[in-house]
């Protein structure tokens, strides 16, 4: 559009957003329109499609005049067919021109992390606080101050393990997160912390896995060491051992190839879509092109605007994959009385966004143009390269607690409203879709991609987040990092009977 203040993101489109607060009579508007919500270009019909990004967003439920604001008071959720055409848009990405390493940590197994903990895991939620009090002690005592290499203590606590089935969905996703914790590359040495008489059984979360003295990972129950207070005695001791061990690791160069970056967004706005989100994408391809992996996840936050990820699909048979876990959500929502369709969130809504499809749109953006090569449950493993989906939550905390534990040693998280969390062992780097959002809250976020909405461009913005991406995985601290969060943010998805 020519007007400066209003946005037209596609030919197709029949409504803009709004890039600054408008009244009546200013630009195209007829009445007063908030900045990033949306404004009508032309009559839009009662029952029409509303149209953004050149998709289907919603329909109208009244006639809706040109230049009035389009929101959830003229506007709803639209059911309509969309084209999965699997695998009929695959195009694989550039080869870079330069190859590019990051300082990072090799580990036994051949994978490389990007941060050097000690984690002390819990296998139950009646062994979270004594594991807190371990680390508490631990970091009361100062035995890290002899270990520089080492850059902290993380208690992984956790609210189930026990009063739940030994079989099944539930405890496989469990048993599936904690395994993928216990064996994180961020973690150069783990001590795992158990009850005793829970339903999974630290044993089973060891598995085939060698236990030594000198070793990453030791494990012991409070009822075999005789109670709290000697659970925290020989805990100390442990850990003193472990940060031996972990200290004897170095920062080394290592391939691109070695980042697993996880991309979230939460707490969105009608910027989310075409700044932060796409920028993300762009950053996601350069690392997929240098053999790196990105994984987007949030399943019932893509529900609506999965077409766009079958067509990229690498096979059908991924495609398919894709929208068998859409079939399970939509069965899963119905024996639960709820609805894919009942987000956005409060704030998302105040942000401009008004139906799923809207948000979803936005959201797939952050994968960029990369193939889409793979389809994982939650917290499984990821063995492949390049860019995958991880099946999970739309709750941002649960969503990352399954990206990490599938591997992931970067997270990049989007958002319009504001967001302060962080996710340890693995740096979380904030990117705000606005300036003004960014202004207010510059001590959480690391990245102002509302630049774009002023004239930067995409492909500059993408860049700079995957310098980022570069920096923060050789050592530099992120926002969330420098204020201390990630020791509340494990979020395990629990589903299944509480027995």
């Amino acid at each position: 559009m020519s007007a400066p203040d209003i946005l037209k993101l596609h030919d197709d489109d029949n409504v803009a957003i709004a890039l600054a607060p408008l009244k009546a009579g200013e630009s195209v508007a007829i009445e007063a329109i908030l900045k990033s919500h949306k404004v009508a270009l032309v009559d839009i019909a009662e029952g029409e499609n509303v149209l953004r990004y050149g998709q289907i967003i919603g329909k109208a439920t009244v006639m809706i005049p040109a230049g009035s604001h389009v929101h959830e008071h003229n506007m709803e959720m639209s059911g309509h067919k969309v084209d999965y055409a699997f695998s009929s848009a695959v195009n694989p990405l550039p080869a870079p021109a330069i190859e590019r390493t990051f300082q990072g940590y090799h580990r036994a197994d051949g994978r490389v992390g990007t941060r050097n903990y000690l984690g002390v895991l819990t296998s139950v939620n009646c062994s979270g606080s004594v594991a807190r009090f371990i680390v508490e002690a631990a970091e009361k005592s100062g035995i890290l101050d002899a270990f520089p290499n080492v850059d902290g203590i993380v208690p992984i606590v956790h609210g189930s393990g026990c009063g739940m089935a030994n079989r099944g969905e539930g405890y496989d996703i469990l048993l599936r997160t904690l395994a993928g914790y216990s064996k994180h590359p961020n973690f150069g040495g783990i001590l795992l912390v158990g009850l005793g008489c829970e339903v999974l059984q630290l044993a089973t979360l060891v598995g085939e896995r060698k236990i030594t003295a000198d070793g990453p990972m030791r494990y012991m129950t409070i009822q075999q060491m005789g109670g709290t207070q000697r659970t925290i005695e020989k805990g100390l001791e442990e850990l003193t051992s472990l940060a031996a061990y972990a200290n004897q690791a170095e920062r080394a160069p290592a391939p691109i190839s070695e980042l697993m970056l996880g991309m979230q967004c939460g707490g969105s706005d009608g910027y989310s879509g075409f700044t932060a989100n796409p920028a993300l994408g762009v950053a996601s391809d350069l690392l997929v092109a240098h053999g790196g992996t990105s994984i987007l996840s949030e399943t019932s936050e893509i529900y609506g605007a999965e077409h766009l990820l079958t067509r990229r699909a690498v096979t059908a048979e991924v495609g398919q994959a894709l929208v068998d876990k859409l079939t399970w959500w939509e069965e899963y929502c119905a024996r639960h009385g709820a609805k894919m369709d009942n987000n956005p969130s409060p704030g998302n809504k105040r942000g401009g966004l008004t139906t799923i499809l809207e948000k979803s749109l936005g959201a797939v953006s952050k994968s960029g143009q990369a193939p889409l090569a793979g389809v994982y449950d939650y917290a499984a493993p990821i063995t492949q390269k390049g860019f995958v989906f991880m099946d999970s939550p739309g709750y941002d905390p649960c969503s990352v607690t399954g990206q990490v534990a599938s591997g992931a040693n970067l997270i990049a998280f989007t958002t319009g409203r504001g967001s302060v969390s962080g996710y340890m062992p693995t740096p979380c780097i904030k990117l705000a879709s606005n300036s003004d959002m960014y202004a207010r809250m510059s001590g959480d976020m690391d990245i102002n991609c509302g630049e774009i909405a002023e004239g930067h461009s995409l492909a500059d913005k993408g860049a700079e987040i995957f310098e980022m991406l570069i920096d923060v995985a050789s050592g530099t601290k992120t926002k969330s990092e420098s204020l201390g969060f990630g020791g509340v943010e494990f979020v395990p998805w629990q589903i299944g009977a509480v027995l």
